[in-house]
């Protein structure tokens, strides 16, 4: 008779056991497939935007796209939060997102592994994240939802081209300023121009430093690489707010240098008008992915996509002197 209850009890544990484990295995699957969650309800949603740094002109360039696209959307309420170039201010804006369970959640991570955990904590609450301009450490559509943005690697990698054969077809010096190290674009920009001026073998890098995004950290380094090598003659810049400083050290210097941005930011103070001026040899557009965006979160939030395309990019455009003007009101 203890035998036969002995074996009952030992069945009874199994099964409890078989029922915890697919309890956990069905939280799991909640966890990894955060759109099902995320188009479970209907009427208003809420998309929060973890921005990077509010006061990059680029910055404030995408807020300004993603606020009119989501405008356009009926149920769409953006939310923006400025990051202010910090990642401990960036990771409590991406948790309180989660606190108030947003239905849907952009970011522009300042940079990549700090903010990883947050954006891994959004997609266990079951929010879907787009990743807009920089990534996290993961793959997309396994650890965050989507990545949408310019190939930096690629748009570096034509600039370096044109240098190599437009710029200096005789070759020469060339140095370059890049932005923040610990971010992604900063990497694969600093490397696709490496890359790219190697079909040119007379050109030499003879110098090249971080100046973090920031213009008047650009000038204090390239005025520095300018006493250093006096002959350079072509500066890329991973933004245009660092060309727009470089152009003030080279002024400063008395030296006349081709400079390259990436950006290409319309208005006064964008590098559209720089090149159309003369006052920089091209930029390269970063397009802010925006429209993109929006679109993506009405096919998880109002269509009920399965799933979307892991990765968007967005292509470039190559801004010089002969498109420059055309392209300034637009």
């Amino acid at each position: 008779m203890k035998a036969i209850q002995r074996g009952l009890w030992h069945l009874s544990w199994q099964a409890g056991l078989l029922a915890g484990t697919c309890m956990c295995m069905a939280g799991v699957a909640q966890a990894a497939d955060p759109m099902v969650k995320a188009c479970a309800k209907d009427g208003q949603f809420i998309i929060g935007f973890s921005q990077a740094n509010n006061a990059e002109p680029y910055r404030q360039h995408v807020n300004d796209e993603l606020t009119a696209a989501a405008k356009e959307v009926p149920g769409f309420t953006l939310q923006i939060a400025d990051g202010a170039g910090n990642v401990n201010t960036q990771t409590s804006q991406v948790d309180n997102f989660i606190t108030q369970k947003v239905d849907l959640l952009l970011i522009s991570p300042f940079e990549a592994a700090p903010l990883t955990p947050a954006v891994k904590r959004a997609m266990d609450a079951g929010i879907p994240v787009i990743e807009l301009d920089r990534k996290t450490v993961g793959d997309p559509g396994k650890d965050y939802t989507a990545f949408i943005g310019g190939d930096n690697y690629k748009i570096a990698l034509e600039a370096g081209k044109y240098t190599a054969k437009t710029l200096l077809p005789e070759g020469g010096e060339a140095a370059v300023l890049e932005g923040l190290p610990s971010s992604t674009p900063a990497v694969e920009r600093l490397n696709g121009f490496k890359d790219g001026v190697k079909e040119n073998a007379k050109i030499q890098v003879v110098a090249e430093q971080a100046a973090d995004w920031v213009p008047d950290k650009a000038q204090t380094a390239f005025s520095a690489m300018l006493q250093a090598h006096p002959d350079i003659k072509v500066l890329y810049a991973s933004n245009d707010m660092m060309a727009a400083g470089a152009l003030l050290a080279a002024k400063g210097a008395g030296k006349q240098v081709k400079i390259i941005g990436t950006d290409g930011l319309p208005g006064p103070a964008g590098g559209i008008e720089a090149v159309a001026k003369g006052d920089w040899a091209a930029t390269f557009t970063y397009p802010t992915g925006a429209k993109e965006a929006i679109e993506m979160s009405k096919k998880i939030l109002l269509d009920c996509a399965s799933s979307v395309e892991p990765v968007v990019t967005v292509e470039t455009t190559a801004i010089t002197a002969e498109n420059a003007k055309q392209l300034m009101g637009k």
